[in-house]
């Protein structure tokens, strides 16, 4: 049954609500500090995870950090902070910081490193640049980039005359479902997601993990849209948080995703469910789209699903009947079992169908504040990028692919030359993409590695020269515009100066860009002088931004959902919403999604599901003295039946293997559990953590990034399917070998 917003924030949140700052706590504190003398609070924005939540920082009257604060008018949380931002805190104080530059002194990746200057880091990286641009040119350099950082090290990488830079949320996360709506409406969905939740009354959940995701925007509107009676259907073979608030929980067989989606389709158009006139006025191919799911009927997916006939249609005309404020969610992880991008295409036919994109309770059109970029020269041409290694495959990926890069760091005798420089941003490579060996191997080919943390992760022991960044809490940023039903910018700035030798990242950036001869591209003393000068291109000013923090801005159109029967131009190839893609099509690809059938664990094996926790961000913060206090490593949760077939007793530890040998590094207690189907396990992402300078995340649960070792390609854009491994229980691990 749906419960009500309270107990959903609660739930969600695991227990946390001390930590949850509710507005008239937030406003009672606010009013507190701002009657004590000197300046007790600064405006941030979130680090600790791609949300970006606005905030304040208060401090005491000695100066001291005191807490940090969502900021009120900020509609990414709306003056709540979720348990990570609260967390804040614990990344500046944690003694196992990074805490001034190093160099490699021994083999690479053996963790023996000797203290430098910073001159000397910057001399050492400016000279193998160039010696590298001499012989091999700027783009066999490649930047891979997670956060704020990403803007002042890409720029520096573009003035250098190298366009190879990648987040690895693109092919290992989101990639798929902006390939597909783009061929679908002509526009990707970009973060946040414009999903209009709050207005919505069906929210349809495939996979998507609202409320142990704690994308802050979108837990809240699910909570008010729960409150307001909206019907929640979540399919998951987990019964995860959003599954317990939810109308429909349907138990799904993992892999069997696209089976379900087509059922639904073959019965909103059977049944004359979908929107007529808004197909008719936006769409072309629905006949086609008619054809083509003719024998997907819910019995044909009910062998593959096992989800029941009934229950298909039941959720089928319950979507039909709230629409146009129905929202099938399209995720954030969506690289599962290679044809992901096909899936989401079904996602985006299936709101098309149902009318909700551009509609009040579906998808609005978002509207971002444009950031004026300081004059600075034109960057260099470059004449290779990461797609030379491809053999001409992904050109539908609009952004680089971080594994694209790594296979173009592999010599290949196809290839004239190799990447052989890194510079690694805020991303922990080793544990963030699959396939390990690979990420390796690619690594013992470079010339150059420069990783920029502010923590010693996995990906740092094998690096060439380590740059400790400071905190968020610590330093200015670029300015954050990020999307929303009107556009805001908000501010970061230092609340506190840095500790240890730990230096922003623009400030990095430039003295490289100095020492290459590069200056020209940061033409600023302080970044306050860059900051000061695009916000009074924007009608405001530094000043003003360290008092407000945050500023909201008029839509330049009344665009926010599509007028009843008004025109609409999409940028697709017919001009209109493509069942039928014509991009795929032209490319060699099926223009209608087709179900695929993915293989099955054998006996005695199980399919690894993994995700997310709602205070934690991937591997960034078990390590966080905060956060570790409310969940300090992870479990593997198994079902009942297997636990009994198996022996296993509730907190019982054992080792993973998977379907290639693979033995996780360290033992994973075992929660025995219904809420996990039996063909299935499932643990949170981001433990097991290999590196012992992370006193308090090392050795602590499992690496599900380890047991990933099977992937499969998505052939349309390049992501990394990674729901196709599975793995077996050892109860003991021993020397040249393991017992079972």
């Amino acid at each position: 049954m749906v419960n009500s917003r309270r107990d959903f924030i609660k739930v969600s949140a695991i227990g946390t609500a001390g930590i949850m700052a509710i507005d008239p706590i937030t406003k009672a504190i606010g009013n507190t500090f701002a009657a004590k003398k000197g300046p007790v609070r600064t405006p941030t924005y979130c680090e600790i995870c791609f949300w970006k939540c606005a905030g304040w920082v208060y401090k005491d009257d000695e100066g001291n950090l005191n807490r940090i604060v969502g900021h009120e008018d900020d509609p990414s949380c709306n003056g709540r902070l979720c348990p990570r931002g609260s967390g804040g805190l614990g990344m500046y104080n944690d003694e196992d910081r990074l805490k001034f530059p190093m160099m490699r002194v021994g083999e690479r990746g053996k963790q023996t490193f000797k203290r430098v200057s910073w001159d000397e880091a910057f001399t050492y990286i400016a000279d193998k640049l160039e010696t590298l641009k001499k012989e091999h040119g700027p783009e066999c350099a490649a930047l891979f980039t997670h956060g704020s950082g990403g803007d002042y090290f890409g720029r520096l990488i573009k003035a250098y005359g190298s366009n190879n830079i990648t987040a690895p949320s693109y092919a290992q996360c989101r990639g798929p479902r902006e390939v597909a709506f783009i061929a679908t409406f002509g526009q990707g969905l970009d973060s946040p997601e414009p999903t209009d939740i709050r207005d919505c009354k069906c929210l349809v959940l495939i996979g998507s993990h609202i409320g142990e995701n704690m994308h802050n925007g979108q837990v809240q509107e699910m909570s008010d849209a729960i409150d307001k009676g909206a019907t929640i259907i979540t399919v998951d073979p987990r019964f995860s948080t959003a599954a317990s608030k939810s109308k429909y929980w349907l138990p799904i067989k993992p892999a069997t995703d696209m089976a379900l989606l087509l059922a639904w389709i073959h019965v909103i158009i059977n049944e004359e469910l979908y929107d007529k006139k808004y197909v008719e006025q936006y769409t072309t191919g629905f006949d086609q789209l008619k054809a083509h799911v003719a024998a997907n009927t819910p019995e044909w997916a009910y062998g593959i699903t096992t989800i029941e006939p009934n229950v298909i249609r039941e959720t089928a005309r319950t979507m039909a009947k709230e629409a146009p404020a129905t929202i099938v969610h399209p995720g954030r992880h969506v690289t599962w079992y290679g044809d992901d991008t096909q899936r989401l295409r079904a996602v985006a036919i299936l709101n098309a169908l149902l009318g909700s994109w551009g509609r009040r309770g579906g998808f609005y059109n978002p509207e971002k504040a444009k950031v004026p970029a300081i004059p600075t020269p034109e960057y260099p041409h470059p004449t290779r990028t990461w797609r030379d290694a491809m053999g001409g495959k992904y050109e539908l990926a609009d952004l680089a692919l971080a594994n694209g890069v790594c296979t173009a760091t592999i010599p290949n005798a196809q290839m004239d030359c190799h990447i052989r420089a890194w510079i690694v941003n805020g991303t922990n490579l080793i544990e963030t993409l699959p396939e390990r060996h690979k990420t390796i191997e690619a690594i013992q080919n470079l010339d150059l590695m420069v990783v920029v943390d502010t923590m010693p992760m996995e990906i740092t022991g094998w690096a060439d020269i380590i740059l400790p960044e400071c905190t968020y809490l610590e330093r200015y940023d670029s300015i954050r515009a990020s999307q929303y039903r009107e556009p805001t910018i908000a501010l970061r700035m230092p609340a506190v100066q840095p500790k240890y030798e730990t230096k922003p990242a623009w400030w990095m950036a430039k003295q490289l860009a100095d020492k290459m001869g590069l200056g020209a591209y940061f033409p600023y003393k302080t970044h306050e002088e860059e900051l000061d000068w695009q916000l009074k291109q924007m009608g405001t000013s530094l000043e003003e931004m360290q008092r407000v923090g945050l500023k909201k801005f008029e839509r330049h159109y009344d665009d926010l959902y599509f007028k009843e029967g008004e025109p609409q131009e999409f940028l697709t190839d017919s001009g209109k919403i493509e069942l039928y893609s014509n991009t795929f099509a032209s490319a060699g690809f099926d223009p209608l999604p087709v179900y695929t059938a993915h293989p099955q664990p054998e006996d005695g094996f199980y399919r690894l599901n993994y995700g997310r926790a709602p205070m934690h961000t991937f591997t960034r913060t078990a390590n966080n003295p905060v956060l570790t206090d409310i969940m300090d490593e992870n479990t593997v949760w198994v079902n009942p039946k297997v636990a009994k077939l198996w022996g296993f007793a509730n907190g019982q530890k054992v080792w993973l293997k998977n379907q290639d040998g693979v033995v996780s590094s360290f033992p994973i207690a075992v929660r025995i559990t219904e809420r996990i189907r039996w063909d299935s396990v499932f643990m949170v992402h981001g433990f097991g953590h290999a590196n012992k300078l992370l006193t308090r995340a090392y050795g602590r649960g499992a690496s599900d990034s380890e047991m990933i070792t099977h992937v499969d390609i998505d052939p349309i854009m390049g992501g990394t399917g990674m729901r196709g491994n599975f793995v077996t229980f050892l109860t003991e691990k021993a020397e040249g070998g393991a017992k079972v």
